[in-house]
């Protein structure tokens, strides 16, 4: 425990050297910050910016609460697994290539603990951008549109953070496959083009990770029903991800 410990804290040193946790923060907090604007504030657009906005701008009802979460939901998922890929794809490979793996390695620190440490502190980096996403997010949303159910508002940004993870897991695992970033990246956007495929699968879909959105667009709306089959199914592609890059980590000569 104490060598997971010192191998955390250099990760998360790591993550503030190397700007991770402030991109992952910034460009979560100004989604955030930006999704009920956009909700509130898009009908006026179009109306200035068409020659015929005012005609469609009659033809679109109202903005609500519900096109605020919509919108911050349709951000934060989108603009998370991209960060999620850039900010995970060099983890294991690009020290590899730089011979720094094999260095930290013979302190002696176990591989399995390496890995973790990676994934617990970029997981606590996109925690802290998913907090401050929530925060901004709601407070506009409250002041454009009405009060929030506080409670329904942490549930959703949990489940969002548990979607997140899962594509900071496989990344990781691609990084610890490949010596190369760029290979790992690639590899990585393959899961999310698979797993957004399977989610589109009838029936397949409530099994997958995107299904967390939609259960966590009904915790504020009210509507939908849990979804604990792709939660459990997310928290097991995140084990599995682990153990497999475990797995192979540990028979890679460094």
């Amino acid at each position: 425990m104490r060598i997971l410990w010192v191998v955390l804290r250099k990760e998360l040193l790591e993550q503030w050297r190397s700007y991770r946790l402030l991109i992952v923060c910034v460009v979560l907090l100004l989604f955030g910050l930006a999704s009920p604007l956009l909700a509130k504030y898009t009908p006026q657009l179009l109306r200035l910016a068409l020659p015929e906005g005012e005609e469609i701008l009659n033809l679109i009802p109202p903005p609500t609460v519900g096109d605020a979460v919509s919108q911050y939901l349709k951000n934060i998922t989108q603009f998370g697994v991209l960060l999620a890929v850039l900010m995970a794809m060099g983890l294991v490979a690009l020290e590899k290539d730089k011979g720094t793996a094999g260095l930290m390695l013979a302190k002696p620190i176990p591989r399995g603990v390496f890995l973790i440490a990676k994934f617990v502190a970029l997981g606590l980096t996109f925690a802290a951008g998913i907090l401050l996403a929530a925060v901004s997010g709601y407070y506009y949303t409250l002041l454009l549109f009405e009060p929030l159910s506080l409670s329904a508002w942490l549930g959703l940004n949990a489940l969002l953070l548990t979607f997140i993870l899962v594509y900071v897991a496989v990344t990781l695992l691609c990084s610890t496959v490949t010596d190369s970033q760029v290979v790992s990246g690639g590899l990585a956007l393959v899961f999310v083009v698979v797993l957004s495929g399977l989610s589109a699968v009838p029936r397949l879909g409530e099994f997958m990770p995107g299904q967390l959105n939609t259960w966590a667009a009904g915790l504020v709306t009210g509507h939908g029903e849990p979804a604990w089959a792709a939660l459990g199914v997310s928290v097991g592609l995140i084990v599995a991800a682990l153990v497999v890059a475990w797995l192979v980590f540990e028979r890679q000569e460094l």
